[in-house]
């Protein structure tokens, strides 16, 4: 466990599981006087021209990209992210600041042709938004939510996870260094039974944007509806990796290993289910065998480093009871000695229904399943609870179009594991979650449309 006292976070280094930091964890008072100042700032921050809006966003970014390597080194403390992820995350949430700020003066309602008069829509901000970060990507995830929220005219009350709250707290002090108003973006580091419910359950609180488990999103939907509240949920994920015979065979196993190790595993696009085709099973293994020993786990802040530790030790030992240490399979090597480490680690002859295979590890653990065809591919990739995302490999272009049309997944790459660029829209289908992040619509989701008819007939009808 993290929690120090009752008021309070402490926050270790996964890889040493040394004291970084104690935090002082906000009370639902704290939430209450902190909607108060947000409403308050909200006002005049809407009030702002767009360019001026736009203009603030930018210095913003401009001082994330000043202090990227503080952040990301922050990132390797709190969260065990190897340095070369963790120097992408703050580089993430800079060009995030940057293309969300390019959609505020474009941020436009419409005209709507109708008998007697001229009818106009109009996009307003919602007021106060809640943004809830997990852990897993604890910076990236946080700007998911409120770069957009903030280019749209919104006040955002970012709440971190409790274990990974520094990166949150320094952005803070950035947006306020780059000009952005005092009580614009605050962060409310907590339990979230305390900080997370009274953000969920507060009336001044127009939407809630959640990233993280199921159980916990369903929960976070649950309590915002008895206010008919706004609610984005970014949730699980047990993403399928498949791969037909007529595929590059050497591409997709050099590409799989760090389709699920990236993050140690702890990343809700990981492809956990890699599903082979018969006829090419055994040759991929021998392919896939080397590439995973290949695998470099170890301090997070050697720049040689593929993969550092998990998280807390909770999420050691849950991963630790998902794995028969006699069970089948390719297992790499990790550290031994303080820290949160566990092996990457691919399961052979697991049956495609087991606790394994079908249910979110959250670390790096895989699954490998035959399938016969394409029918049989497509049956078992959507035999679970989820659809976030997915990789197909294949060289027949017919078949790649039509298998991404099958899969039930909100996002899908064709010969490659990219699923998540901050220009397109994602989300999941099914467990997965509710609504869409990123791309070009990102901002109308932190909008209002109000329709106004002005009448051109005299007197209003």
């Amino acid at each position: 466990m993290r929690l120090l006292l009752s008021d309070q976070l402490q926050v270790l280094n996964p890889a040493t599981e040394e004291v970084v930091a104690t935090v002082p964890a906000a009370t639902a008072a704290d939430v209450d006087a902190a909607v108060v100042r947000a409403a308050k700032a909200q006002a005049g921050w809407a009030a702002l021209a767009p360019g001026e809006r736009a203009r603030l966003l930018r210095r913003f970014a401009v001082a994330v990209d000043e202090h990227l390597e503080e952040l990301a080194q922050l990132e390797v403390r709190e969260a065990g992210h190897t340095v070369g992820n963790a120097r992408w995350e703050a580089g993430n949430v800079r060009d995030l600041l940057d293309y969300a700020a390019g959609g505020v003066e474009r941020l436009t309602g419409r005209q709507i042709p109708v008998p007697g008069g001229l009818d106009i829509t109009i996009l307003e901000p919602l007021g106060v938004v809640g943004v809830i970060a997990p852990w897993n990507f604890p910076m990236p995830i946080a700007a998911w939510g409120t770069a957009p929220a903030l280019a749209a005219g919104n006040a955002v009350l970012l709440k971190p996870a409790e274990t990974t709250p520094l990166t949150a707290l320094r952005l803070a002090e950035l947006a306020l260094e780059a000009g952005l108003p005092e009580g614009l973006l605050q962060v409310l580091p907590g339990h979230g039974p305390v900080t997370g419910n009274a953000l969920v359950e507060h009336p001044g609180v127009a939407k809630i944007v959640f990233t993280g488990s199921t159980a916990v999103g369903k929960q976070v939907l649950a309590k915002g509806s008895a206010l008919l509240k706004r609610v984005t949920l970014e949730l699980g994920g047990k993403s399928p990796n498949i791969v037909f015979a007529d595929a590059d065979l050497e591409a997709a196993a050099q590409a799989a290993p760090m389709s699920f190790l990236d993050n140690s595993g702890q990343d809700c696009c990981a492809r956990t289910r890699i599903l082979v085709q018969r006829s090419a099973y055994d040759r991929f293994l021998e392919l896939l065998a080397p590439a995973i020993e290949a695998v470099r786990v170890g301090d997070p802040s050697d720049e040689a480093t593929d993969m550092g530790p998990l998280i807390s030790r909770t999420q050691l030992d849950r991963v630790r009871s998902y794995v028969d240490p006699d069970a089948a399979g390719i297992r790499g090597k990790a550290p031994e000695g303080p820290g949160f480490w566990f092996p990457p680690t691919v399961l052979t002859g697991v049956d495609p229904h087991a606790r394994v295979a079908v249910e979110e590890v959250f670390g790096p653990v895989a699954v490998i399943l035959p399938f016969e065809d394409e029918a049989d591919a497509v049956a078992l990739a959507n035999s679970t609870d989820y659809g976030l995302s997915g990789s197909i490999w294949t060289r027949d272009v017919g078949r790649a179009l039509r298998v991404s049309q099958a899969v039930h997944a909100g996002n899908l790459s064709v010969n490659s594991h990219s699923s998540v660029r901050y220009w397109t829209p994602f989300g999941g289908f099914k467990q997965s979650g509710i609504g869409r992040e990123l791309g070009p619509d990102a901002l109308t989701a932190f909008t209002e449309t109000k329709n106004v008819f002005i009448s051109t007939e005299g007197s209003a009808q």
